[in-house]
Order: structure tokens, then C-alpha cells, then sequence
């Protein structure tokens, strides 16, 4: 087989390095399989989980309905997990490295700001959801603070008591960040050990004041027929693919410490979909719950929790919500999009630049707004960014499986002159995938947001919209191997020899 001549020189380029980017050695992997399970229990026990279940019943389904929609999404975004954590693994590569080999050394960095953009988005609504739950113990001790005056635009949402608890929560974001990761380990096991009991309080209470399991999982659906229910489980499904698709590009982030592939592997497989629809069976009980006890359906548990009658109770459980929303935020948030824009200028941005970066575009993007109810939490905000990653999962998962048969040639990812230039360090047959596969979605997210009317565009068309991650991924993966096909003699590495992969 043909391929582009190695380069003599294999020590990186300048510009395409820094320790945060080096290929993890052997001996530094050391992450087993129970490390990889407990790594999806604490990323699974957060408030967001509990909101994606609740969601779906303030949405219209009933309790297995939404159990059932969560576990399939989940089953179904593990397998890209899987797949692209592979490399990771074998070669000891961050994600912004591997995308190299399908966009190119340049071409890598959309993929990489696409990835770092929506961690920022979610950044910025784990910010919102701990500052808020500091205003929900602030009000109660200083009530003042709810009827501050207007600040804002009446279009931005935003009042002006809970935008100033979610200010000084950001700064204390910024302040982790400056402070470095190590920073965050002791309320990492302030966490673990804290939400489990949490969500077994609220498990308990829920079951206590709605008068036992069977009045709140005998609440019915709320959909009128069948297909008004299919309307919305298949938005729902992509959604829930959509909660984790973030991780399922970025998990060589985490596989590249692995101490094997079946280390991974075993631990991602047992972790993942487990703990989500575990976590969420108390989102979904406890939301069923609400209405039994208080005749409506309250999906947020920051707002639930700030209608205990205990002012006590309250703030300890609010200042606990905040203090294991920091420790997700910035284990979750700011160590993948810090990396990612680190890629991007690696002598420039820093780690620490990078989850300023970070903090600023999640202040920027208004994630009370994307948050604010349950439609918009999964049509606009899970649905909307599936249509951007699935395409990206769906050519690096081709490249790395389809063409390359899962070879990599690890030197020439930090060369300039190298297998993954293509031309001039961009490969246009990834560009033209990627911007192909996003297409068809965007009238439906278009119209899913009010930037067009309602109706305006062809019900087909808007119908594809509520598959984007599968539509995405399916279209960018089979057009990139058709663009690649002609090139694949020229740009796919051989089989390594061992001391290659090293």
C-alpha cells in the first residue's frame, strides 16, 4: 500500500503540543474498570439527570415510558463511547489529537470548538443551577432579594436577585479554575458520598408524602393517542443520545488514562446506562410525586426544594446542591473544552485560559434560557447540539474503523508535514462531511427556536429534525467514506509496528 512519507524528523511541530496534548505513556495508565464505572456514577448524579427524567414526564409520559426512553438513549450513545474511547485507549491520545487524523492537524480544531462551545453551554447551566439554588437559601433568610428591581431587559428572563447569586457563583467557578483541578478533589468525594444520600432523602420523602409508590406510578400519560406520543418519544430519544453525545466525542479525554481496552470497555458498559436510569428513577418518582402532593408537576428540584417549610433544611440543601454542582462543573465542563481550546493555540492557551474561555461563553450564551422549561431543555438545547456532534462522531468513527482500521501513525498527529496534512493541514473531505451532515437539520432547529414561523417549513423536512444526532451521523459518516475512498491509498496509515503505537 501507498502511503505519504513519514517525516524524518518525528519530534512534534511547534504549535501542534503541549504537555496537556502529549500522548499519555504506558506507564501513566493506570485507570481500571472500577474507575471507569465510578467516573459515570459521579458524572451521572447530577441535577441535570434528574431534570432529564422529570422532563420527560412534565413532557406527557408516564414512569416506565420515560425510564424506558432514558435507558435506550443511553444504551444507544454508549456505543460511540465505546468505539471512539478505543483510541483513546491504544494510543494515549486527548480527543482534539484524534480528530487530526479526519480533519486534518488544522482542520481538527472545528470539531474541537464545536465540542468546547456546547461544554461551555453546559457549563454555564450547572452555573446557573447552583446559583440559583444559593438564591433559593438567600431568599428565604434575606426575602428582599425577590423583589429587586428590574436590571435587565425584559427579554433576557433574568431577575435580578437569582442573576446575582449566579454571578458570585461563576466567580467561585473562576476561582476553582485559577486554583487548578487538584483543587476540586475533596468536594469530588464530597459528592459521591452526598447525592446518594441526597437522592435517597427525596426518594424517601416523595414516597412518604404521596402516600406510598402506587398513587404516583399509577399517574397515567398524558397523551391523547399513539402518535401524538411518538411525536414526541423520538425527539425525546434523540435528546437523551444527545445528553451524553458531548462525552461520546471527548472520551479519549478519559480512555487515553486506561490501564487496557477491556478496562474501559467493562467499566464504561456497567457505568453508564446503570447509573443514569437509576438517578433518573428518582427524578421520575419524585416529579410524579409533585403532583400528587401539590396538584402540579414541579420537574426543577431546586424549586421543589424551596417549598420545604424548614428555612434550615433548605439551606443546607441548597449549599450542598451548590457545592456538588462545583465539583461537576469543573470535572465535567472545563477540563474537555479546556483542552480543546488549549488545541487551538497550545503555546497561547493554557489550561487555565482555556476554563476562562470557558466560564465567559457560558456567561454569554444565557443557559437560564436554555433550561427554562421542559421543551426547551430537550428540543432546543439536547436535540440542537446532537445535530452538530453526530455528524462529528459519525466521520471520526468511519476515519478511525472503516479506512484505518484502527492504525494510527501517533507521530505524525503532531507534525505539520505528515499522513494528516492533507492540504495545507485541513481535510476538505471531513469539512464537506461535517457541513453535509448538519444541513437537514437546521430548518428544524430553526423553526424549533421561533426563528421562523411555525409551519413554514415542509412537515418532512421539519420532521428530520427530531432524528438530528442519528440523521447527522449516518449522512456524515457514509458521505465521508465515499469522499475518502479515492484518497484512502494515499492518506490511510499502514499497520504500526509496536514501537509505533508507544
Amino acid at each position: 500500500m501507498q502511503v505519504l512519507s513519514t517525516p524524518v524528523n518525528d519530534q512534534p511541530s511547534a504549535g501542534l503540543t503541549s504537555p496537556d496534548l502529549a500522548p499519555v505513556p504506558a506507564a501513566a495508565r493506570t485507570w481500571t474498570s472500577a474507575n471507569y464505572a465510578a467516573l459515570w456514577i459521579s458524572m451521572s448524579l447530577c441535577i441535570p439527570t434528574y431534570m432529564l427524567a422529570s422532563s420527560l414526564i412534565e413532557g406527557g409520559m408516564n414512569w416506565w415510558q420515560a425510564l424506558l426512553t432514558i435507558f435506550l438513549g443511553n444504551t444507544v450513545v454508549l456505543v460511540p463511547m465505546l468505539l471512539n474511547g478505543h483510541a483513546g485507549a491504544k494510543y494515549g491520545i486527548p480527543f482534539p489529537v484524534f480528530a487530526r487524523a479526519s480533519f486534518g492537524v488544522r482542520g481538527a480544531n472545528v470539531p474541537a470548538l464545536l465540542r468546547a462551545i456546547i461544554a461551555c453551554g453546559w457549563f454555564g447551566i450547572q452555573t446557573w443551577i447552583g446559583g440559583y439554588a444559593l438564591y433559593q437559601m438567600a431568599v428565604l433568610w434575606v426575602p428582599g432579594l425577590a423583589t429587586l428591581p428590574a436590571v435587565f431587559p425584559a427579554s433576557w428572563g433574568l431577575a435580578t436577585g437569582p442573576a446575582i447569586t449566579f454571578f458570585l457563583f461563576w466567580v467561585l467557578n473562576m476561582y476553582v479554575v485559577y486554583l487548578g483541578v487538584d483543587s476540586i478533589k475533596k468536594l469530588l468525594v464530597f459528592k459521591a458520598f452526598f447525592l446518594p444520600v441526597a437522592a435517597t432523602a427525596l426518594l424517601w420523602w416523595a414516597i412518604s408524602a404521596g402516600h406510598g409508590l402506587g398513587p404516583i406510578l399509577a399517574q397515567p400519560a398524558k397523551f391523547a393517542s399513539s402518535a401524538e406520543f411518538w411525536a414526541f418519544f423520538f425527539p425525546s430519544l434523540t435528546g437523551m443520545v444527545g445528553f451524553w453525545a458531548t462525552l461520546s466525542l471527548n472520551i479519549p479525554d478519559f480512555t487515553r488514562y486506561a490501564i487496557s481496552q477491556r478496562a474501559q470497555v467493562l467499566g464504561q458498559a456497567l457505568g453508564l446506562p446503570s447509573s443514569m436510569t437509576l438517578f433518573s428513577f428518582v427524578g421520575v418518582v419524585v416529579t410524579s410525586a409533585t403532583f400528587v402532593i401539590y396538584g402540579q408537576t414541579i420537574w426543577d428540584p431546586v424549586v421543589l426544594a424551596g417549598k420545604f417549610d424548614s428555612k434550615v433544611l433548605v439551606s443546607v440543601a441548597m449549599l450542598a446542591v451548590a457545592l456538588s454542582t462545583l465539583a461537576t462543573n469543573i470535572a465535567a465542563n472545563i477540563v474537555s473544552p479546556a483542552n480543546d481550546f488549549a488545541n487551538f493555540a497550545p503555546e497561547k492557551i493554557s489550561f487555565t485560559t482555556g476554563g476562562y474561555i470557558t466560564g465567559v461563553i457560558g456567561l454569554l450564551i444565557f443557559p437560564w434560557k436554555l433550561i427554562a422549561d421542559p421543551s426547551g431543555y430537550i428540543f432546543t438545547w439536547l436535540v440542537g447540539y446532537s445535530a452538530l456532534l453526530g455528524p462529528i462522531g459519525g466521520i471520526m468513527i468511519a476515519d478511525y474503523y472503516l479506512l484505518r482500521h484502527q492504525q494510527l501513525h501517533v507521530p505524525d498527529l503532531y507534525q505539520y508535514q505528515g499522513r494528516y496534512t492533507y492540504q495545507n493541514g485541513i481535510n476538505y473531505a471531513g469539512m464537506l462531511a461535517l457541513g453535509i451532515g448538519i444541513l437537514p437539520n437546521i430548518p428544524g432547529f430553526l423553526q424549533a427556536v421561533g426563528a421562523v414561523p411555525a409551519g413554514s417549513v415542509w412537515p418532512w423536512l421539519a420532521a428530520v429534525y427530531n432524528y438530528a444526532w442519528f440523521v447527522g451521523f449516518l449522512l456524515a459518516g457514509g458521505l465521508y467514506v465515499l469522499l475518502m475512498r479515492p484518497q484512502t491509498r494515499l492518506s490511510v496509515s499502514p499497520p504500526l509496528a509496536a514501537a509505533e503505537v508507544a
